[in-house]
């Protein structure tokens, strides 16, 4: 039998394949997430209460700076993550893909809360990326539509954990990215 959840999924998964969410989503999803970031001290993420979310912490490719985004990911089975460059269907690949390719070393905050330094690896081969994309469809019905809509091929990452980070009495680490991946 179905859990709550994927019920929950099956109905609004097509709703996010519409013209309507793919204009409304890129300009609305991002403040939703602040709001309730700071309403919840970012305990929780819109995206985080259907899928698996983390938020990832890369370096700007042209700026250097500290990047934070919110990002859907699917398990892999063997402890890493897979994210996906959709973009809401756009045809430009999001700019976090582009910090990853710069740096691929980058920290994960996982909903609960713990912070690992990861290694992102773009999937390349063909048959890796049907592994991948097979994993995202079974977590979220038709989310390879936005790749077909796109008219792009969408950037998938593997995110392999390096180690976890411990917090300070504060319960953040208090480092940057450089700090936790060496750069």
């Amino acid at each position: 039998m179905p859990s709550v959840t994927q019920v929950v999924r099956s109905v609004l998964a097509p709703l996010t394949r519409t013209r309507v969410f793919r204009a409304a989503g890129p300009r609305l999803l991002p403040v939703a997430e602040r709001l309730l970031e700071r309403l919840t001290g970012g305990r929780v993420q819109v995206s985080g209460l259907l899928v698996p979310s983390l938020v990832l912490h890369s370096v700007g490719a042209r700026s250097g700076e500290e990047r934070l985004t919110p990002l859907m990911y699917t398990p892999d089975g063997r402890g890493r993550a897979i994210v996906a460059g959709t973009s809401f269907a756009r045809e430009r690949h999001p700019a976090w893909t582009y910090n990853l390719l710069a740096h691929p070393d980058a920290v994960i905050t996982v909903k609960d809360r713990r912070r690992l330094a990861v290694h992102a690896t773009l999937l390349e081969d063909d048959a890796d990326r049907e592994r991948a994309w097979h994993l995202i469809e079974r977590q979220w019905p038709g989310y390879r539509s936005y790749e077909r809509d796109s008219g792009r091929r969408v950037r998938l990452f593997v995110l392999q954990p390096v180690r976890e980070l411990t917090p300070d009495a504060t319960g953040r680490d208090g480092g940057t990215v450089a700090d936790a991946t060496g750069g």
